[in-house]
């Protein structure tokens, strides 16, 4: 169990604790009293359901302490401006998409949370979000066929769009910014895609 599900189990089980105290208290005809276990059951089922919401809106997300490799990817011509890159991730899976121009392209986002955060287990995370095929011209980027496929998990909720909608995770959440690489895809070739606390890179293995 993370942190963050231990937090939110804690907070769920004082604001409990707190409705209970203010239902005895009203009770007891004693109301300053109720009030003050209402307002502290509201505030820890308020802090229960923040940190719910993290959880479950980092799912799909990778902690990230260090420069690592997020994919090795092999890329191969189909066609003039056409190619596949087939993606092998280090969970084991496996994918492959075909893709029109000239470069590989591939974005992240990236997540980086304040101190605080911290001390619930939540660090610098990144997940990959798409991977599609960039022309090397203006004008082919204007008027060739593109081609754009997601390599984000499916989740409910995203912290990445959360952020930028509430507020309220701006105290925990440090800040969140998209990272992209692209390389040429025009011969066999095979690369590393590697992702740091500064941003996403691509080299090619060597031969």
């Amino acid at each position: 169990m993370s942190q963050v599900v231990q937090a939110a189990v804690v907070f769920a089980v004082l604001s409990v604790v707190g409705f209970t105290a203010g239902f005895f208290a009203f009770r007891r005809r004693r109301f300053l009293l109720m009030g003050l276990s209402l307002l502290v059951a509201v505030l820890c089922l308020s802090l229960a359901g923040l940190c719910a919401t993290v959880q479950v809106a980092v799912q799909g997300y990778r902690a990230l302490t260090r420069e690592e490799v997020a994919a090795v990817v092999e890329t191969r011509s189909t066609g003039p401006q056409t190619f596949v890159a087939t993606f092998d991730f280090p969970d084991g899976r496996s994918a492959t998409y075909s893709l029109a121009g000239d470069e590989l392209y591939v974005d992240a986002h990236i997540l980086k949370w304040k101190p605080i955060a911290n001390v619930l287990g939540l660090h610098t995370a990144y997940e990959l979000d798409r991977v599609a095929g960039r022309y090397a011209t203006l004008e082919d980027e204007q008027e060739r066929p593109r081609s754009v496929f997601s390599l984000a998990a499916d989740k409910p909720v995203d912290m990445f769009h959360l952020r930028r909608r509430f507020w309220l995770f701006r105290p925990v959440l440090d800040t969140e910014y998209g990272s992209a690489t692209f390389v040429p895809a025009d011969r066999p070739a095979t690369y590393e895609l590697r992702v740091s606390t500064t941003g996403l890179l691509i080299r090619r293995e060597p031969q």
